[in-house]
């Protein structure tokens, strides 16, 4: 009797042991998905991300990496396709290096805001540009995030009113031809750098500026080492919060609807975020010093668009997208 008691104690000992080993084993048992991204973790987007992965978490453990630090700036869509990366924060001119269409949603003076950026994402025009990834690049576009209006920032004292007073001015612009053109397409003379490189660059005068939001001035501390900001307003900075099309297929349409709803109000926190930051920020930084001027909009407008319109990259473009995007 006192054998049989030991045994099921012992039986029931093991059960137990059994059970919370296979803890650990079920909660390592969620796909890892790796999600790189050039931002900081001290940038917006970083919290941003840091929702999504609260509201995917019952079904997916994110893996964030940021700074550039596993794939640096414009490897990550490559990185996505060659199946070492799951998500990512993709640049739409990393895009337009694989489909020349795309091109078109990177030029200067497309877009009026973030609330246009989203109209268009959200629109059939948008679909179809989202589509064209999807076949061609194996990743599906959850949506735009925006991180502002692109605004050029100098480090020397000239006055800049027309896109002929950027003549001569050695603007910072990441590598890749899209955004190359994008710094003629404003009159500068466009100088590829790492955008972790800036600073440094501006500081030795390797560069005279660099346009990016404002946002992106503040967490990388460029305003230190410039004397103004001109508000040019060229681009509505925007990257792509992409995933894998081999992760998304074998989702279920139940876990395609949550993950998708998490992504949505985590990239619409970050828009609020932006946008107020935004405004927050023109007074920081004249209280900080610098020089800050609405120049001839329109004439870089004109410019900008007469740019384009002439050049190849405009071969690619669908008809009838501008027009579309226009009337949004």
């Amino acid at each position: 009797m006192m054998l049989n008691i030991t045994r099921r104690h012992l039986f029931g000992a093991t059960m137990l042991a059994a059970a919370v080993l296979a803890i650990p084993a079920l909660a390592q048992d969620k796909p890892v998905l790796k999600f790189s991204a050039v931002f900081s973790e001290q940038d917006i987007r970083a919290e941003m991300t840091k929702k999504l992965a609260e509201g995917i978490s019952a079904d997916f453990k994110l893996e964030p990496y940021y700074g550039g630090n596993l794939f640096k700036q414009g490897t990550e869509l490559v990185a996505i396709q060659r199946g070492n990366l799951q998500m990512g924060n993709i640049a739409p001119q990393d895009i337009s290096k694989q489909i020349p269409e795309w091109s078109v949603l990177t030029s200067a003076y497309l877009f009026r805001d973030a609330a246009h950026l989203s109209a268009f994402f959200n629109s059939e025009t948008g679909a179809e540009f989202k589509k064209m990834a999807e076949d061609k690049l194996g990743i599906h576009i959850l949506g735009p995030t925006y991180f502002g209006a692109r605004q050029v920032g100098l480090k020397p004292e000239k006055k800049i009113n027309t896109p002929e007073d950027m003549a001569g001015i050695k603007l910072r612009m990441p590598g890749g031809d899209a955004w190359q053109f994008l710094g003629e397409a404003l009159g500068a003379n466009p100088v590829p750098v790492a955008y972790a490189e800036v600073y440094t660059a501006l500081q030795t005068g390797a560069i005279d500026g660099q346009d990016n939001p404002l946002p992106n001035v503040k967490n990388m501390k460029f305003y230190e080492v410039m004397s103004q900001i001109v508000l040019t307003s060229h681009l509505i900075g925007y990257d792509l919060l992409v995933i894998s099309n081999e992760v998304w297929d074998k989702m279920t349409p139940e876990q395609q609807q949550s993950f998708q709803a998490a992504a949505d109000e985590a990239m619409k926190w970050s828009e609020e975020q932006h946008v107020a930051q935004e405004k927050a920020l023109l007074e920081e930084f004249k209280a900080a010093g610098l020089e800050i001027y609405e120049p001839d909009q329109e004439a870089f407008r004109k410019f900008a668009q007469e740019k384009y319109l002439a050049s190849d990259l405009a071969k690619s473009w669908p008809d009838g997208v501008l027009e579309k995007v226009a009337g949004m």
